[in-house]
């Protein structure tokens, strides 16, 4: 057969994509409530605008934050398990070879199959770490420069979905005039990052699409009427 005719394709969300929706998921979301429910309590634009650019700055320094603290989480976690597994091989190299075996096992091999790789791990004590690290405690190698990345790309997407929601009020200087144009390019910017975070993680778009619309269109809806409310 020709091995043309037979080609797979799988998705891996880049951590670049994945941390493009986090910040932009939250910077649509949040700052859209925040000036919806502001303009209910009847205030000016002026208002809105300086409550939307505090929280988008805030949230934006949050947001990043928490990428940069949990991508190092992810580091430290690493160095702590390689270092445990690296004991192991060293001080019960003969568990370390149970625990291989377990993990052959279940996948219906039996010890003629593994034995000779369970021997060919304990010659190659960097090789049998990186193993048990990868098929014992499912972890992958971390890249500790992504800490700042992930930080700078969630904290500007952020920024720029936070945008999106408080351009009306500047444009138009008019809670009455610019809520409705709000809610409507907010909603249509939250179906459309919807619908592509949809195709690119590999979930059905227009489901995606929908989801996000209403989240934030429930958040935006409940933050409105609550301050109308109140006030």
């Amino acid at each position: 057969m020709d091995s043309h005719l037979h080609r797979e394709s799988h998705f891996e969300a880049s951590d670049l994509v994945r941390d493009i929706v986090i910040g932009m998921a939250d910077g649509l979301t949040v700052p859209f409530a925040l000036a919806a429910g502001i303009s209910g309590a009847a205030a000016s634009a002026g208002t809105v605008i300086t409550a939307g650019v505090a929280e988008i700055a805030a949230g934006a320094v949050a947001m990043g934050l928490g990428g940069y603290l949990a991508v190092r989480s992810e580091v430290d976690h690493y160095a702590a398990e390689l270092a445990r597994e690296e004991g192991e091989i060293v001080q019960k190299p003969q568990a370390e070879a149970e625990e291989v075996a377990e993990i052959f096992e279940q996948y219906g091999l039996k010890p003629e199959h593994y034995g000779p790789v369970i021997e060919g791990l304990r010659a190659r004590p960097i090789a049998w770490r990186d193993f048990m690290m990868r098929f014992e405690l499912g972890l992958e190698r971390p890249d500790p420069a992504r800490a700042q990345r992930s930080a700078l790309t969630i904290g500007a997407s952020y920024v720029v979905g936070g945008a999106i929601p408080l351009a009306p009020y500047l444009l138009l200087h008019s809670v009455d005039r610019a809520l409705p144009w709000s809610a409507g390019v907010t909603l249509a910017a939250l179906a459309a990052f919807g619908f592509v975070k949809g195709r690119y993680t590999g979930a059905p778009a227009l489901r995606s699409g929908l989801q996000t619309l209403i989240i934030g269109g429930a958040a935006a809806t409940v933050a409105f009427l609550l301050a109308r409310a109140i006030s």
